[in-house]
């Protein structure tokens, strides 16, 4: 099995990885073959006209995850790595104000947001819970075009045909040229006790099939630098974030706290825990606020593993650069084994796929880099999801603040205490992963779908303000 640790961490922008990132991508998808050609048009006729609608939790919840403004801007030819978060909404004005979009490489094309931008709370797409679709019309409406995509999570998007050729071939039917082809944790840990390697160093041999060695270390070295800077910009912000509920930036405030503690060495027997949560709230107040930051494994828990990182950098004096490296890689191990055999959406599973899998992801990480073996890893891994099992995601008015920011600080004080624990003990354990990832995914199976990033349960509607 083969998942790349760039499908895991995708630098893009906030507040939601399939909300946002996703839609946008497949916005993006539909113009591309749109361009091509390769599509049954008739002779003479050409596409006038543009319309979307959404559907299930992109629907429910779209307008508070910003999921309208990224179809919009992905219709304009953005995708979420080139897209400034700084510049959004000057697009979606010009867009509102002109109702067309022009696209690189494309005719204008009429595209009124208000008409043509349909949030469809009645018809459910039935591939995934974040269904949506996307028509070409020529200049009379009758429609062209029309494509199906799903957006699965964690900011990967596929059409209605790749998720039906991905249902019939399952999960086990994975690829299988690479090195270390491990898909489940007892295949990885079997093939790094006969190879004497690390889980980074498989994962590194897996990733150096397709790319060099120098272009590996410069992505990786890329990721960290723009989970560096949410954490940065994070730091920096103060007032109230957008959505309406009026929730304040909190992370500033904590930091300068943390800081005058510091600098009058007053003790603090939580002081690890303070800087860990600091760091997660700043990366998630930045995503919810639209700015810029990487899936790990999505928006909604992209501040777990930049705040674990953080934490190692701060607190061990040996940390390095290949240590970052190694943090990394064998996160993404981790992540893509979760992926490929349970979720990492939280419109599938709930918030234990989000949350729970960026803890594993990031407790995998931490113990690695702190001179775990293959077995401590994977116990830290199992220790952190085992312990997210069952949690819902349920945002206020369909927002990635309430609860999704201080989850993420929890999220990665449980990560450090899971690799602590399990760097106290010598592998062995009595939950393997493989079952923690398992039971996930029948626990999400059995969920009911109002825990499921619709707002419709939990949080979202017993608070006032929602």
């Amino acid at each position: 099995m083969f998942l790349s640790v760039f499908d895991l961490f995708k630098i893009g922008i906030g507040p939601s990885s399939s909300h946002t990132m996703g839609p946008m991508t497949a916005a993006a998808r539909f113009l591309d073959e749109i361009l091509s050609g390769d599509w049954p048009k008739p002779h003479g006729v050409e596409v006038a006209r543009l319309a979307a609608s959404l559907h299930g939790s992109l629907a429910y919840t779209g307008i508070g995850h910003g999921t309208d403004r990224a179809v919009i801007l992905g219709l304009t030819g953005l995708t979420p790595m080139s897209v400034d978060p700084d510049k959004v909404d000057e697009m979606i004005a010009s867009v509102a104000a002109s109702k067309t979009v022009s696209p690189p490489g494309h005719p204008v094309y009429r595209f009124d947001p208000s008409a043509d931008l349909v949030m469809d709370r009645k018809t459910p797409l039935t591939g995934h819970a974040n269904g949506m679709t996307f028509s070409a019309l020529d200049a009379d409406g009758r429609v062209l075009l029309k494509r199906i995509f799903y957006s699965i999570g964690g900011g990967f998007v596929v059409s209605d045909e790749e998720l039906q050729r991905l249902k019939a071939r399952g999960p086990e039917a994975a690829a299988n040229d690479v090195p270390y082809p491990f898909s489940r944790a007892a295949e990885m840990l079997d093939m790094a006790a006969k190879s004497g390697l690390s889980i980074a160093e498989m994962k590194r041999a897996n990733e150096e099939t397709r790319l060099s060695r120098d272009e590996l270390n410069a992505g990786l070295d890329r990721v960290w630098e723009a989970m560096r800077g949410s954490i940065e910009r994070g730091l920096t912000k103060e007032g109230i974030m957008p959505g309406g509920l009026k929730v304040k930036r909190r992370a500033r405030m904590l930091h300068d706290k943390l800081q005058e503690e510091w600098r009058q060495n007053r003790p603090n027997p939580l002081l690890a825990n303070d800087w860990l949560s600091v760091y997660a709230m700043a990366v998630n107040e930045e995503n919810a606020a639209g700015g810029r930051i990487v899936t790990a494994p999505t928006n909604g828990a992209a501040g777990v593993i930049p705040a674990v990182l953080r934490y190692w950098l701060h607190f061990h004096p040996e940390s390095d650069q290949d240590g970052i490296r190694d943090f990394l890689l064998t996160s993404a191990a981790v992540g893509g084994i979760i992926k490929h055999n349970a979720s990492i959406s939280g419109a599938e599973v709930g918030c234990q796929g989000e949350v729970g899998s960026a803890s594993a992801m990031a407790a995998a990480g931490l113990a690695a880099v702190m001179g775990g073996t293959a077995m401590q890893v994977e116990n830290a891994a199992e220790i952190a999801l085992e312990h997210h099992l069952g949690m819902t995601c349920d945002p206020v008015g369909g927002l990635v603040q309430v609860p999704c920011i201080e989850r993420n600080a929890l999220g990665a004080v449980k990560a450090v205490t899971a690799a602590s624990l399990a760097l106290k003990g010598d592998g062995t354990h009595f939950v393997p992963l493989d079952a923690a990832i398992e039971t996930m995914r029948q626990t999400g199976l059995d969920m009911n779908e109002k825990y499921k990033e619709t707002s419709l349960g939990g949080l979202a509607v017993n608070v006032v303000e929602c």
